[in-house]
């Protein structure tokens, strides 16, 4: 089982961002960041959320339960009614790497439970100054 928490950093809306993943895996952390272009905070949870399973893809199987666990009602919401008036092109982006995994249970936490991700994008945001 692995657990993802992503999150995303804006400077304005829109404006500079930054997104940041925490993957927890086999009793291991791995903590990931990239400053992005400018987007407003919606974009920029769905980047983060795809960020962090591209680097899933990559490095685990698909026969991996993962955990994934988000900040952002809009996204989570998304994800759960698998519709978005605004962000279809990012949900359907999202869900395409989405199912490469068996099983993806996603789940809305608050921003306090989400310091690590909150944190590394906020770092990446400060890269871009």
């Amino acid at each position: 089982m692995i657990k993802i928490y992503t999150d995303a950093a804006t400077k304005g809306n829109p404006g500079p961002t930054g997104i940041g993943a925490v993957i927890i895996a086999d009793h291991k952390q791995v903590q990931l960041s990239i400053p992005t272009t400018i987007m407003d905070n919606h974009h920029g949870e769905f980047a983060a959320a795809q960020f962090g399973f591209k680097y899933l893809i990559n490095h685990f199987s698909k026969n991996e339960t993962i955990l994934f666990y988000t900040d952002s009602r809009i996204l989570s919401d998304a994800i759960g009614k698998n519709y978005t008036k605004h962000y279809k092109k990012e949900l359907d982006d999202l869900n395409r790497l989405m199912a490469f995994f068996n099983i993806v249970i996603t789940q809305w936490i608050p921003e306090s439970q989400n310091n690590g991700a909150h944190n590394l994008a906020n770092q990446a945001l400060h890269k871009l100054n």
